[in-house]
């Protein structure tokens, strides 16, 4: 009989893997699970811009562009360079207190010039153009008229000072010219829509009541009226 092989009492090692084999990540699931971290959060915004995700209170905020940041919050009317405004001025009210340029840049309350006098404003559109400069002349070539009844004349318009002293000394102009670049006191008179001046006049006794208006009134007709009311009101 074959004498029995005794088994070593030494343990025998198993077959290890190469640990830098084994450690080494796998190519292809390392790029799927960078596609996937960049994929989550970019349909999460497409979604959120059409609406799809309703993140109430806890949604993150969305960061402002820089001219969004910088840009001023409105105020609710309370922003800077509102436009001014007086009550509407009727037959029978009488004319506020309210400053404007005349064509030498010179400050006029209104008020003050209906304290010794009857006073006229007629109102054109703009300044040296054909219809305009018919109604100037036209006042122009009666002043003396007006100012026998104790009546002054003023062209109301809003252009500036200096396009206005232009047009006095190229017509010959012998009165004033207010410059109501805002359209206020224009407005207030019922003349100021949409930004435009409507061709008119109105006459204001001394005291400062409004007596008489035409608006609309044609630019050759203006001057006429308004001489004949004053002749009328003054006999």
């Amino acid at each position: 009989m074959a004498p029995r092989v005794k088994a070593s009492a030494e343990p025998v090692e198993p077959t290890r893997r190469s640990t830098r084999i084994s450690a080494q990540p796998k190519v292809e699931a390392v790029k799927d699970a960078v596609k996937k971290a960049v994929k989550a959060p970019k349909k999460r915004a497409a979604a959120d811009a059409e609406g799809g995700v309703d993140g109430g209170d806890d949604a993150p905020a969305v960061k402002k562009s820089k001219a969004e940041a910088e840009a001023p919050e409105e105020s609710n009317g309370a922003a800077t360079g509102e436009t001014e405004a007086l009550s509407p001025i009727d037959i029978g009210d009488v004319l506020p207190s309210y400053t404007l340029k005349n064509e030498k840049d010179e400050d006029v309350d209104v008020v003050t010039l209906t304290a010794e006098k009857g006073v006229i404003f007629f109102l054109v559109p703009k300044a040296d153009t054909p219809g305009c400069t018919t109604q100037a002349c036209g006042f122009r070539d009666v002043y003396p008229d007006f100012t026998s009844h104790n009546f002054e004349v003023y062209c109301l318009s809003a252009d500036k000072p200096t396009a206005q002293a232009k047009w006095q000394s190229k017509k010959n102009l012998p009165y004033p010219l207010l410059s109501d670049p805002k359209r206020v006191l224009i407005a207030a008179l019922g003349a100021g829509e949409g930004g435009k001046t409507k061709r008119s006049h109105f006459i204001f006794e001394k005291g400062g009541k409004l007596v008489d208006k035409k608006i609309p009134v044609k630019p050759a007709d203006s001057p006429k009226l308004a001489l004949e009311f004053v002749k009328k009101s003054s006999s």
